[in-house]
Parts: structure tokens; C-alpha cells; sequence
């Protein structure tokens, strides 16, 4: 186990910047997120701190141990990949044992570590198996179990759960989750799903544009997201985002509505409110012109327009709600709730 640092961390193709100056600490043990669109150079880190791709500039240290030069195989690391990169030809067993004789270590102690990490992921019945006989989410825990064989400093996860489908991926990250929990081993995660994010990580590492935009636990993102991007991509549904101006101590919207007061300067604001941060209150300030209810089961999304402007937002309901197209529904909020926001740099106004 080890911790892991980026210092001033730059990848260019070229006279292309991939990532800009990526700086982080993951410490002994933590299990570490990567989140971002498509495109943002998630993928790309991870695959830096693996030694798959060069470094243009800046530092990567394993441990004590600058890696910048490091043969991949000299890192101490293992990977689990999105597509799970199993020997087609070789059964389950010899799949976990390849990196193990590679190492030279000897055919009794093989046997045993294998079947110690088939137990742990449920997959010893299957040893024998080859992976076309095998499920998704069963090739994948063979995947899992040959990095765990491996007993390395550190383990990286590109993506390993996007092939599965919904149901399986809600077990496969929470095994996931338990079995890392129970090793102790520094981990990064890379995914573009941002539930899967909030429910793996210790800290999340947002990335947009190859630029870090914030990195912190889920709850810092989701309470005080430092940018509009970190708001509208951490929590689901979407935070809804209003203009709105500052003006002699108050914060108006632009059909005239008065929030209240705020201690900002003057100026046009970016108003940011979660949708279940909407309630339902006949003598709220917040009127919403019904387009398109969602209905969830357990909740329902409300679509709709502010009233007299053009401006869409959405409200989280209890599941059983249901109201007519075009209905006006009145709405409030608790000011302590709101996040506002700098149209022009996007970065969060305390």
C-alpha cells in the first residue's frame, strides 16, 4: 500500500494539452474517484499512473518513489480493465495464475492464493470455467481477482463496470466498495457515472477539460460545489440553474421576484437550487409552469418554466404527486440551500 501524488502533472499531444497541471494527494488505503465527461482526460491520468502513457511534464510518486520512468511492470500496480482483457483460451485458474508465474512464485503457493481470492469474490466453482462460459459480471470478478493475486501497492479501475447491466452494476460497485474496504489498498476509480462516483469514493477528483475542478469528498461537491460544472454534474437530477441579479442587498430573479437578501456585491448572478430543494408551498415565491411530469415510483420529476420567463427548471415531488400541464404550482426554498454562482468565471460566490 502506498499514498500517491501528482505534482504539476501535463499531457500533450503535440501542442494539444490533454491534462493541465493536475496536483493531488491520495493517501494510504483511500479509495479515490476520477469523474468527468467524455473527453475530460480521466482515462488518460490513469492510464499516466499506470505507465501506459508518457508524462510531458510534472511528477507522479508512488510511495516515495518518483515513477516517471518506471517500466509498468516495475510500479507495483495492477488494473482492471473496462473490458476485461482475459486470455480467452485459458481457463478462470490459469487466468489468475498467469501473473503469478510469470513471478516464478512456486505451483503450491499459486494454488493457494488463488483459491483464497476466488473465495472472497464467489467465483470458486467457476475455476475451471473458461471466460466465454462465464457472465458479465462473473468475467468481471475474474478480472478483479487476478489484480487481487497480485498483492499490489495499488489498484486501478478504467471504467470496469460500463459493460454490465443497471442491476448488476449496483452489486458490482458495492462489492466492489466492500472488497477494497476489506484489502486496504490504495485505489483509483475512473467512470463517467457520477452515482457510481458518489457511491465509491472517498474523494471525488471532478475533471472538465482536462483541468481539476474540484477534489473532495461527495458530500463537500454536493453541499458547496466550487464551479457551475462541478453543480451540474454532481447530484441527479441536475441542479437547476436561474439568472439572477444582486442589487442593493437582494437577490432578484429576471421576471422581478425578490428572494431576499444576500451579502454579495451587485451584479448578474448565476442562482444554482437543487430540485429537492423545492417544496411545495402555496405562498411560495418560486411559481412553476407545469410542462412534463416524470413519474419514478418513488419520486416524480416536475419540468416546467418559471412563471413570465422562458427560464426551464425542474422540481423532485413525492412519487404520488401528479399535476395538469400548464397548472401553476407555487414553490419555496430554504435560503440556506442555494448556491450562487459567477456567470462569467463559473466559480462559486461565498
Amino acid at each position: 500500500m502506498a499514498t500517491i501524488t501528482f505534482k504539476g502533472l501535463v499531457k500533450a499531444y503535440g501542442q494539444t494539452k490533454v491534462l493541465h497541471h493536475i496536483d493531488g494527494k491520495i493517501d494510504d488505503g483511500e479509495f479515490i474517484v476520477i469523474v468527468g465527461p467524455s473527453g475530460c482526460g480521466k482515462s488518460t491520468l490513469l492510464r499516466m499512473v499506470a505507465g501506459l502513457e508518457t508524462i510531458t511534464s510534472g511528477e507522479i510518486s508512488i510511495g516515495e518513489k518518483i515513477v516517471n520512468q518506471l517500466e509498468p511492470a516495475d510500479r507495483d500496480i495492477a488494473m482492471v480493465f473496462q473490458n476485461y482483457a482475459l486470455y480467452p483460451h485459458m481457463s478462470v485458474r490459469e487466468n489468475m495464475a498467469y501473473g503469478l508465474k510469470i513471478r516464478k512464485t512456486s505451483k503450491v503457493e499459486i494454488k493457494r492464493i488463488v483459491e483464497e481470492t476466488a473465495d472472497i469474490l464467489e467465483i470458486r466453482p467457476h475455476l475451471d470455467r473458461k471466460p466465454r462460459q462465464l457472465s458479465g459480471g462473473q468475467r468481471q470478478r475474474v478480472a478483479m481477482g487476478r489484480a487481487i493475486v497480485r498483492d499490489p501497492q495499488v489498484f486501478l479501475f478504467d471504467e470496469p463496470l460500463s459493460n454490465l447491466d443497471a442491476k448488476l452494476r449496483v452489486q458490482m460497485r458495492l462489492e466492489i466498495r466492500k472488497l477494497q474496504k476489506r484489502l486496504g489498498v490504495t485505489s483509483i476509480y475512473v467512470t463517467h457515472d457520477q452515482v457510481e462516483a458518489m457511491t465509491l469514493g472517498d474523494r471525488l477528483m471532478v475533471l472538465n477539460d482536462g483541468k481539476v475542478e474540484q477534489f473532495g469528498t461527495p458530500i463537500e461537491l454536493y453541499d458547496r460545489p466550487a464551479t457551475v460544472f462541478v453543480a451540474g454534474f454532481i447530484g441527479s437530477p441536475a441542479m437547476n440553474f436561474i439568472p439572477a441579479k444582486a442589487n442593493i442587498g437582494n437577490l432578484w430573479l429576471n421576471n422581478g421576484v425578490d428572494l431576499g437578501s444576500v451579502s454579495i456585491a451587485n451584479g448578474e448572478v448565476i442562482l444554482g437550487i437543487r430540485p429537492e430543494h423545492l417544496i411545495l408551498d402555496s405562498k411560495g415565491f418560486f411559481k412553476i409552469t407545469v410542462g412534463l411530469l416524470e413519474h419514478l415510483g418513488a419520486t416524480t420529476l416536475l419540468h416546467g418554466t418559471i412563471e413570465n420567463s422562458d427560464t426551464e427548471i425542474t422540481a423532485s415531488l413525492p412519487g404520488h404527486m401528479t399535476f395538469e400541464s400548464g397548472a401553476v404550482i407555487s414553490f419555496s426554498m430554504p435560503t440556506e440551500l442555494h448556491h450562487i454562482f459567477d456567470p462569467r468565471s463559473g466559480r462559486r460566490i461565498n
